[in-house]
């Protein structure tokens, strides 16, 4: 009898975790498993903010695949979903075809402009280490043109719509980074705006309260940062964006952190969608399809309560959990057990040395909630790659700062 076939497309949080707990705890008689990616490496999207305002090395956001997977036991194909049809339970990869019997979607998100025009032409989006590269070379050339054209003001604007998670990161990272880029191209550091425009009235992630929310963009606004709330962008042009209140903004630079929306390849699949994203059962199945497991952005899970949880780092790494448990129990004839979010809390960091968040229900600011911060992302390195991967990646961060980012004290 041939072992079941597992196939899991994309080495995001959900499906890489599900990949490591599978060659932990699976037999080596017990099944097939091959993992799908089109990088050879796993990059860890809530540490993107940093390499594109240039205050971190994007290699620190990045992982081999190779140093995390056992190719005796996971087999690792490096190529693009071109389709999934799943009534035949067959992938379609740029070079070839693969079956399975079960199938994990872990495939990540898509920009969500919501229709705003221009914005997919003319904005930048913090998705991926090639957009953050781009992102972060797109700034310093802004400072070198400035001087060039002193007289061209815009240059040294920066708009960045939305105010949550990655907005907001991003803005803090940005504000430390102009000191330094303002001494390295002679550039006079009052000339330079970042505007942080959100069409909700409250800054920073939800769900915080409100006077972390207050803390949090106090410090900002120490760093000059200027906000918008209750204000949508209403068009994103070559020349700046134009907000719902007609207000034109001239700006050399556009970032675009409004929303995401699952992977497109699922509507073309025949799943049934939302926003790109398929609601799926207990055990995290699609309801259509019930060997198809569905992680990360491409999910919706829903609380007790009746509302989908928020897509997140967090909720991924657990359903990667999950779903290599359940993938086990299925091959072994077992029960499947159901998935419960655990929310162990939230932290938003607010730039170097500042951070704001909660714990359960606790509140954390300051120092602290940005030790914290560094603690959680120690936390994920040490579940998918042990110490050492924490220990290379802080050596490495050392060598980086220090020669290449030149972070301010």
């Amino acid at each position: 009898m041939s072992k079941p076939k597992v196939v899991i497309l994309g080495a995001g949080y959900g499906g890489l975790v599900t990949a490591i707990r599978l060659q932990k705890q699976m037999k080596a008689s017990e099944m097939d498993v091959t993992l799908v990616n089109k990088h050879d490496y796993h990059y860890i999207t809530t540490h993107l903010h940093m390499p594109a305002a240039g205050t971190d090395h994007h290699d620190n956001a990045r992982v081999a695949i190779a140093d995390l997977i056992d190719e005796r036991k996971i087999h690792f194909v490096k190529s693009t979903v071109s389709q999934i049809l799943p009534e035949e339970k067959k992938v379609v990869l740029g070079d070839r075809d693969l079956s399975y019997d079960y199938l994990v979607i872990g495939l990540g998100s898509e920009t969500e402009t919501f229709g705003i025009p221009g914005m997919n032409e003319y904005a930048m989006s913090i998705k991926s280490i090639n957009s953050v590269r781009f992102i972060r070379q797109h700034i310093e050339y802004m400072f070198a043109k400035s001087k060039m054209e002193p007289k061209r003001k815009e240059y040294l604007t920066f708009v960045v719509g939305g105010a949550g998670f990655t907005g907001t990161e991003f803005v803090g990272e940005l504000a430390d980074r102009i000191p330094v880029l303002s001494r390295t191209y002679d550039v006079d550091p009052s000339t330079v705006k970042i505007i942080n425009v959100e069409a909700s009235p409250s800054a920073l992630p939800p769900g915080l309260p409100e006077d972390l929310v207050e803390y949090g963009m106090e410090v900002m606004r120490r760093k000059g940062v200027e906000y918008k709330l209750s204000t949508p962008i209403k068009e994103c042009t070559p020349d700046g964006v134009i907000l719902g209140n007609g207000e034109f903004i001239r700006a050399g630079t556009v970032v675009w952190s409004g929303g995401i929306r699952g992977n497109s390849l699922l509507q073309q699949a025949g799943f049934d969608v939302q926003r790109g994203r398929v609601k799926v059962d207990e055990c995290l199945r699609s309801y259509q399809y019930p060997d198809v497991f569905i992680t990360g952005d491409c999910s919706i899970v829903m609380s007790p309560e009746g509302t989908p949880y928020p897509a997140n780092a967090q909720i991924a790494v657990q359903q990667g959990y999950n779903v290599a448990r359940n993938l086990l129990y299925a091959v072994r004839g077992r029960d499947l057990k159901p998935f419960a979010y655990d929310f162990k809390g939230t932290v938003a960091s607010l730039g170097r040395g500042e951070a704001v968040g909660l714990l359960k229900v606790k509140k954390v600011k300051g120092k602290f909630a940005a030790l914290l911060k560094k603690v959680i992302d120690a936390r994920y390195l040490y579940l998918i790659g042990g110490i050492p991967l924490i220990w290379k990646k802080m050596i490495f961060k050392q060598k980086t700062t220090a020669r290449n980012y030149h972070v301010p004290n």
